[in-house]
């Protein structure tokens, strides 16, 4: 865990002045507008990205080394998460038949939903940790048996039809729009089950996870239309996961068992590496099976 930024009232302000503002920006001329192509999701890409990584430096900069690395940390793996999120979206539209055109407008409604849930849920925990420190172990838990159902269940995806599902089941007059951004909204909260303890278990910095999960989560719209046809193609992203978040669990029993601490940089570049790994090998069967196809 490393040491909490002194953020006041003015600096949390600060943030979600700046966020709000953004989103107004993305709602007008981003990627939340309609007929949205692939070279503006590009670019609203690159815009929350480059957003995420200036906040990073600036953090790195003014309050130290510790604080940076467990930003960009944290950063990197909410943005990780978000890729397999972006494959449990499309099942959610395509089984919902909702239009294209209001996809991006529905993800971003259904985020801002997620968003100040997870607030809730890292508040909530981060106060938890703090105080008990034997809350460690049940988040160790957690991480670890959803790492072993990842790796267990490979490249399957039946999350979206179940949430599907569960939302016309009950609500069945609901319109295809209104059900899908329920479904998009409950499914990120349930992906903020993983998440939320993943990123704690990094740091309890209630500035720095909120920052790094809203820099993820704002920027997944655009994601969303860059990436959504594509995201298939990384196959073992998910086997990826799967080893990132056993790991973290082992980080939290070790600091729990043994009162040390691993080093955020360590955390950060097997994060960094763990990912990479995962995505060339996924890029390497992609292309061998190219041309047997």
């Amino acid at each position: 865990m490393t040491d909490s930024i002194a953020a006041g009232p003015l600096t949390w302000a600060g943030l979600l002045a700046f966020l709000a503002a953004m989103i107004v920006v993305d709602l007008r001329v981003g990627s939340a507008r309609r007929h949205m192509d692939v070279r503006t999701a590009a670019i609203w890409s690159a815009i929350w990205v480059g957003l995420a990584v200036a906040f990073g430096a600036g953090l790195w900069v003014v309050e130290g080394a510790a604080s940076g690395e467990a930003y960009f940390a944290g950063y990197v793996m909410e943005k990780a998460l978000s890729l397999d999120n972006v494959f449990v979206f499309t099942l959610i539209f395509a089984a919902l038949a909702v239009p294209r055109d209001e996809q991006p407008r529905i993800l971003l409604w259904g985020i801002l939903i997620a968003l100040v849930l997870r607030a809730i849920f890292i508040f909530a925990g981060a106060e938890a940790l703090e105080t008990y420190s034997w809350v460690a172990w049940p988040f160790a838990a957690l991480l670890a048996w959803t790492g072993w159902r990842i790796l267990r269940a490979g490249d399957d995806h039946d999350e979206g039809a179940k949430i599907v599902e569960r939302v016309r089941r009950r609500w069945p007059g609901l319109k295809p729009s209104v059900a899908a951004l329920l479904a998009v909204a409950l499914a990120d909260v349930i992906f903020a089950v993983d998440s939320v303890p993943a990123i704690l278990a990094i740091t309890t910095d209630t500035f720095v996870v909120f920052a790094a999960n809203a820099f993820a989560l704002l920027g997944l719209r655009a994601l969303f239309v860059l990436v959504a046809g594509a995201v298939a193609r990384f196959a073992y992203l998910q086997l990826g996961l799967g080893v990132l978040l056993i790991g973290i669990a082992g980080k939290l029993v070790y600091g729990e068992a043994t009162g040390e601490k691993v080093p955020t940089s360590i955390t950060l570049g097997s994060i960094v590496a763990v990912l990479a790994v995962a995505i060339g090998a996924s890029l390497v069967k992609e292309r061998r099976a190219a041309p047997a196809a």
